[in-house]
């Protein structure tokens, strides 16, 4: 079977599993005697295992095996829940996550996981928990003095009393199959397909249905009905594949009619107790289904209106798009120097359309951030654990949706700030005892729409930032000096943390100290079009706020003139123009600024940045822009406005992408081209 055509569909799943399977073991350890999140466990790590063994991936389906064998046994109540147990299960999802991922890379799926599989293995077998082992062991040993014999019903009798007279043989067949059996269900399927060659299989335990599903341990049993001698009933099933033992026993018609009535007289004894049980939950039982089955049919109708689409056929749709809108604007350009009615007509309308089109297509690339915070429950946990620290994470507005570039470079950024959060903020239990808060610090990570930004905020009821300290530190590395740093407010000294190679840790650790996250989380938020924020209040904990475009794929821009070249300036980025004299330009520190508005802003001369040649700068007025860039703002001065336009970001390559305050070029509706100003290199 070619497998090749499946290899998309089964990377994806196996992400979707493994992320279930984190999302489920979290909430068990949260609630470790909830055996339905155990189920949920189960069912995907099962799905897991029969989806890679189909297609050749021997590691994982091996790996999963083994970490379905202990899930058999805790939704069995014959294990019980311990951190040092889900620490176990923890490592085997992540080395699965690792081979799926490696997969998905262009590789064979390969993982030294004997470790892992050892560990599993021990907690099995009991070695671990000798409590656990105990019960495991009692438990097993009755199942087997049960299961060992088979239960009969009056027509199953009678089929083999008839078959008694005709000189059949009736033959109870223990098949038991080797522990790490990938396939169990493939292996009960050859048994079966040979015994009915043999003969009639009149029963099976555990029922058929059970065994298709795979809900048996190792071993199940069968009733036979055949003609063929008891050796070669054997002889035949132990050459099916990965089957190890084979037992067969001949029964008689009075010993399964004797244990039928003992059977009977045990149902007897407990039939009025579980009549009554039954009678208290009967409203209950009778609600339950209707309940159930319209829940089920509403997933089914909403699952129906879905499809999986590939990414790149939305990436090749997005590319023409945004030829379109280039033609778009060459169209309005020719409309408007012909003034013909019928033409502006159509442009108009063409216009209206694209615009639709192009809210379906933004729309349709949107990503719920959830596909990043799924990640950080699972880090926090593991974190809050190394760090010796109880953490609650709070996850809000999950499904808020961000651009698929944007959700692609942001999951960084955001693994930084938690652990900043998790290391610098939240205190250990005995100091949070001893300031009188909880022993458990808390975590929120939030995410919501406003405008056309989406905000993405860290909050944490930790320590704040350490004012001293922080100074402290700039003053050693030369950021500010003693004089200066005495007139800072609490906010642009918390600003500093964000500097490059700042760091407060006393120790270097592998969670923190090296002084190298939260410079990165500055340098990829900027390079995104958006802003990071920091407010702190010492003792009592800190806001880390992000502002992010909602797509960097079409953005709307003002387009500014600077001689006879054109620029884009990121509307995003923009508070306001103006238009000022020469005389309101004053200096300050060997800076131009201007006083707007009782705040003091320094000018940029665009056309000296960008080196634009000019013949003449003495000029009585002077357009402006004023940006913003936090909490700071700088006036862009350029010769005039052109007007507000929704343009295509294109990028300008490997050979450009050092190009100092440029971010990427457009092409206009003439033809053309217009770089697009990066307004947060040019705010000091």
């Amino acid at each position: 079977m070619d497998t090749n055509q499946y290899l998309e569909m089964f990377i994806e799943e196996s992400k979707e599993h493994l992320q279930a399977c984190n999302e489920h073991l979290l909430e068990l350890e949260k609630n470790p005697s909830d055996i339905a999140i155990v189920n949920e466990v189960f069912r995907s790590a099962h799905t897991l295992k029969g989806m890679s063994a189909t297609m050749g991936y021997e590691d994982i389906a091996n790996l999963t095996h083994k970490m379905e064998n202990v899930l058999d046994l805790i939704r069995n109540n014959k294990l019980h829940v311990t951190a040092e147990l889900l620490d176990v299960v923890f490592i085997a999802v992540d080395q699965l996550e690792e081979m799926v991922l490696d997969i998905a890379a262009g590789g064979k799926g390969k993982l030294d996981v004997t470790d892992t599989v050892q560990k599993l293995h021990v907690i099995e077998t009991g070695e671990v928990v000798p409590v656990a082992a105990t019960t495991v062991e009692t438990i097993v040993e009755t199942e087997v003095t049960q299961e060992n014999w088979l239960s009969y019903d009056d027509y199953d009798l009678t089929v083999i009393q008839q078959s008694f007279e005709q000189d059949y043989q009736t033959y109870e067949i223990s098949v038991q199959l080797r522990e790490d059996c990938l396939l169990k269900a493939a292996r009960v399927y050859m048994v079966f397909e040979l015994l009915e060659k043999m003969g009639e299989v009149i029963k099976s335990s555990p029922s058929v249905e059970k065994l298709e599903d795979e809900q048996f341990d190792n071993t199940f049993y069968i009733a036979l009905v055949t003609s063929e001698p008891k050796d070669d009933v054997q002889k035949k099933l132990l050459k099916v594949s990965e089957v190890t033992e084979v037992k067969v026993n001949s029964v008689t018609i009075d010993q399964l009619k004797n244990r039928q009535n003992d059977a009977l007289n045990k149902v007897e004894s407990q039939e009025l107790a579980i009549q009554k049980e039954e009678t208290d939950k009967s409203e209950e039982s009778k609600s339950t289904p209707a309940e159930k089955s319209g829940s089920t049919k509403a997933n089914q109708t909403a699952g129906n209106k879905t499809i999986r689409v590939n990414i790149e056929r939305l990436d090749i749709l997005m590319n023409l798009f945004e030829e379109l809108v280039i033609d778009r604007g060459r169209l309005q350009s020719i409309s408007e120097e012909l003034h013909n009615s019928e033409l502006d007509e159509t442009v108009e309308r063409m216009s209206r359309i694209t615009g639709d089109l192009q809210n379906i297509i933004l729309n349709m690339r949107m990503v719920p951030v959830e596909t990043v915070f799924n990640r950080f429950p699972r880090m926090v946990r593991q974190l809050a654990r190394d760090l010796n620290k109880k953490i609650n994470l709070e996850v809000i507005g999950a499904d808020t949706e961000l651009d698929r570039t944007v959700i692609d470079e942001i999951g960084d950024p955001l693994v930084h700030l938690i652990r900043n959060s998790l290391d610098h903020g939240v205190e250990s239990p005995e100091i949070r005892k001893a300031n009188g808060k909880p022993e458990e610090g808390t975590v929120v990570l939030r995410a919501y729409h406003s405008g056309n930004h989406v905000f993405i905020e860290i909050e944490d009821d930790g320590a704040g930032v350490n004012r001293q300290k922080v100074l402290k530190k700039a003053i050693s590395k030369g950021l500010v000096t003693e004089e200066v740093a005495s007139t800072l407010t609490d906010k642009q000294v918390a600003e500093f943390i964000l500097s490059s190679g700042f760091s407060t840790a006393d120790v270097i650790s592998d969670v923190s100290g090296r002084g190298v996250g939260l410079d990165v989380v500055k340098t990829t938020i900027e390079s995104l079009g958006g802003t990071i924020d920091i407010s702190s209040t010492e003792g009592k904990g800190s806001l880390f706020s992000i502002q992010l475009p909602l797509t960097l794929s079409i953005i709307s821009v003002m387009l500014v003139e600077l001689s006879e070249e054109i620029y884009a300036i990121p509307l995003s980025s923009i508070i306001e123009t103006a238009i000022i004299r020469s005389s309101d330009i004053l200096n300050a520190h060997n800076q131009k600024v201007i006083d707007f508005r009782g705040k003091v802003v320094p000018l940029v001369f665009l056309e000296d940045v960008f080196d634009v040649p000019r013949e003449s700068n003495e000029e009585e007025f002077h357009s402006v822009v004023l940006v913003r860039k936090g909490d700071k703002l700088a006036g862009l001065v350029v010769d005039s406005f052109i007007g507000q336009q929704e343009i295509v970001l294109k990028s300008l390559g490997e050979y450009l992408s050092s190009v100092f305050a440029i971010s990427g070029a457009t092409i206009l509706g003439n033809g053309q081209v217009a770089l697009i100003v990066d307004c947060n290199a040019l705010i000091i």
